[in-house]
């Protein structure tokens, strides 16, 4: 008796199942982040590329012309390649802490909109229950396509 009241409720009970990971790459609301943050910091990228061509130039010069080069200015030099290596390092570990730091502020605030996208799809199509991924959904429960539709159509506006 109790596997028939089951089966009636397994029936009555509509599914969905979403790629938010899929989401997260494809939607044009990622791809738009991601072109926001690379305009964001490409000025200091473009910073940390020339001093470390700049680095390579002098450590090139000291292994160049070390040998023919007075002991006080193999000295000076080696304190200034360590002197900019310390710079680089210091630069460059605070550029990606930057980074990633406004990447999770944005990719957040993407995640509370796709949230909000499927709790919507959820509500108009009266589907009771919506996963994040499955190790196997049919293509009838598969709900990742609808929701990069109204993604779409949420950016285009």
């Amino acid at each position: 008796m109790f596997s028939a009241v089951n089966v009636a409720v397994a029936e009555e009970l509509r599914i969905g199942v979403v790629d938010v990971t899929k989401l997260l790459e494809e939607s044009p609301q990622a791809e738009e982040l991601r072109k926001r943050l690379d305009s964001e910091f490409q000025r200091r990228s473009k910073d940390l590329l020339a001093k470390q061509k700049q680095l390579k130039n002098l450590s090139d010069k000291l292994s160049r012309d070390g040998a023919v080069m007075s002991d006080a200015e193999v000295k000076r030099l080696e304190l200034d390649v360590r002197t900019r290596r310390r710079q680089l390092k210091s630069a460059s570990d605070e550029f990606r802490e930057d980074l990633n730091l406004r990447r999770n502020e944005e990719s957040q605030k993407l995640r509370r909109q796709l949230t909000e996208v499927i709790h919507q799809l959820g509500k108009d199509e009266n589907i009771d229950l919506i996963l994040d991924n499955a190790v196997y959904a049919s293509a009838r429960v598969n709900l990742t396509d609808k929701v990069l539709q109204r993604l779409n159509a949420q950016f285009r506006k």
